[in-house]
Parts: structure tokens; sequence; C-alpha cells
């Protein structure tokens, strides 16, 4: 005799189960689910270190493994130290002598692809924006030899056309080097300086340009009081963002110099300074203290900078002028 197997519920009873009440089975929770690894790569890579840095600026090591708490020692010590303001002065000097250039030289050769009717214009942006593509330290590499004083380039071609009459060691003059690294930055970044420019004026209404032309105004006048006023905020754009990778310049001096910041350390940047007291000094806690400062100038440079390119004059509600 077979045993009798007990039946099941219903066929309707099995489909009419209620759901499982779980956070993300909701429809309107299921989006979490796709913003969650940007919130991990983030909690891990970035708010992470950012904290264990703070942490590390605070302590001093004693050897390879353990650290001693020494408070804002580190941050006292960086502000009496000679080399940590020479290294602020080096950073802005080589700024400024490739930004100043590479804007001036941007804005005119975005106004004049963009106003006059030159044949291959395309190509020349090409051109122009060529050297962005390579590394930085290919160019810093290439450069070094072309300036090397036994068998670079520059020394035989100025000897051969008679300017000089024996090798000149340009690596070993703290202002020719700082001129060579600024020169290569402006090299490397004023075509696409010159493509974030040509954008902005691209968006330009043509017929602000066409009324002021129709009541008589020049060329000059178009461009200081239309063409620069409307490019406040591709300028500013500029401005941060250059301002932001000027400050952390670091391949090209290390490798011009194999890390040492030579001549005088005429090329030690901040964030060079920064590395060579982390990887080479093994001094981790200053080299923290030091990136925290380096933070907190750039944030603050930003925000003024933004601010400052974006002020109109006109007060704000409620305030008086």
């Amino acid at each position: 005799m077979s045993q009798r197997v007990p039946a099941g519920p219903p066929a309707a009873a099995r489909f009419d189960r209620p759901p499982r009440l779980g956070f993300f089975s909701k429809r309107g929770n299921k989006g979490y689910l796709f913003i969650a690894p940007f919130f991990l790569a983030f909690l891990t890579f970035q708010l992470y270190p950012i904290i264990s840095t703070f942490v590390l600026s605070l302590q001093t090591p004693i050897n390879m493994y353990e650290n001693e708490f020494i408070g804002l020692g580190n941050y006292q010590r960086l502000f009496t130290t000679e080399l940590f303001y020479q290294s602020i002065g080096n950073t802005w000097k080589i700024w400024l002598m490739n930004f100043i250039p590479q804007v001036g030289f941007a804005l005119y050769l975005g106004v004049v692809l963009t106003d006059y009717n030159i044949k291959g214009k395309e190509t020349f942006r090409t051109f122009f924006f060529l050297p962005n593509l390579v590394t930085a330290a290919s160019i810093g590499v290439l450069f070094a030899v072309l300036m090397d004083w036994r068998f670079g380039t520059l020394n035989m071609m100025l000897m051969r056309i008679g300017i000089i009459s024996e090798p000149i060691n340009y690596l070993t003059i703290p202002g020719v080097t700082q001129a060579t690294v600024s020169f290569i930055q402006w090299w490397q970044w004023f075509g696409y300086t010159t493509i974030i420019v040509m954008a902005g004026l691209s968006a330009m209404d043509t017929e602000l340009y066409e009324a002021a032309y129709i009541d008589g105004a020049g060329r000059g006048q178009v461009f200081y009081r239309i063409t620069l006023p409307l490019l406040r905020p591709t300028l500013a754009y500029i401005m941060v963002t250059s301002l932001i990778g000027g400050l952390q310049i670091f391949d090209i001096p290390r490798v011009l110099t194999n890390g040492r910041g030579a001549p005088d350390n005429a090329l030690t940047t901040m964030v060079l300074y920064l590395y060579n007291q982390a990887f080479r000094n093994y001094n981790v806690g200053y080299a923290a203290a030091l990136a925290y400062v380096l933070f907190i100038m750039i944030l603050i440079l930003s925000v003024l900078s933004y601010r400052m390119l974006h002020y109109d004059g006109k007060p704000k509600r409620g305030g008086s002028r």
C-alpha cells in the first residue's frame, strides 16, 4: 500500500505569496545598488587616505613599524624650515612664468582661429594640441638630452654656428633650469588652453558682435568690452585647473635633476620636496603635514580665484554696495 503524500497549497495560493520586505526589494531603493560602487571606492581610496594622512601628520616615526604622537610638531617644524618657503617660491615662479604666456598665446590663437577664415585651421589646432598627448616625463627626458653639456644638441648647434666657443652646462644655472621647466609646461599646455578658449568663443552670441560693429566699434573695443567679459567663466576654469596642476608640478623637475631639485634647490617644488621627505628621508609624518598644507593652499587659492573671476561688481541681494 503506497503512502499518501500530503497535498501542497493550491497553485493560486503559491503565486499570491507576499514579496520579501528587504531594503533593496523596493523599487525606489534599487538605485542605491548602482551608486554603491562609487561610494565604496570613494571611502576606500579617497576618504580613508585623507584621514590616514592627517593622522600621520601628527606623528613621527620611531622605527619602521612604530610612530610616536607629537601633535602639531611636524607643522611647527614645517613653518620654520627655509627650504619649505623656497619650494613654495620655486613652484609659484615656475607656474607664473608658464601660465601668463600660455593664456596670452591661447587668447591670441583662439581669436585668430575663430574669427578669421584661415585655411587648414583644424590642422593647426591638431598641431598645437599634439604636445599635450606626450607624457611630461618623456618631454623631461627629451630636454635633458638636448641640454646635456657634453653631448647635447643645443651646445653642438650653438658651437657650430659660432654663438658659443665652449659647451655650457645649462642644468647648473638656477634661472635657466626654472625657465626651461616653465617653457616645457607652456609648450605642453598652450594647445589645450587654446582649444578651451576656442570652445568659449564659439559659444558666444554673434549678434552682439554684429551690433557692436554696426555701432562703429573697432576690433580692440570688441575684444576688451565683449569677448573678454564673456570669456570670464572659461578663463576661470582655465585658471583654477592650471593652478591646481601647476602647484603640484613634480615629474619634469624630477626627471631633469634626478630628484635632487638642483642647482641650489632651484627646482625643488613643493611636491618634489614632499616626495623626497617621504620616500628618500622616510620622514612620513613630516611629508604628510606638507601634503595637508599644500591641500589647504590649493583649496584657498582655487576659491579665491573662482570668486575673483566671477565678481561682477554688483551687490548681493540684501547687501549694500
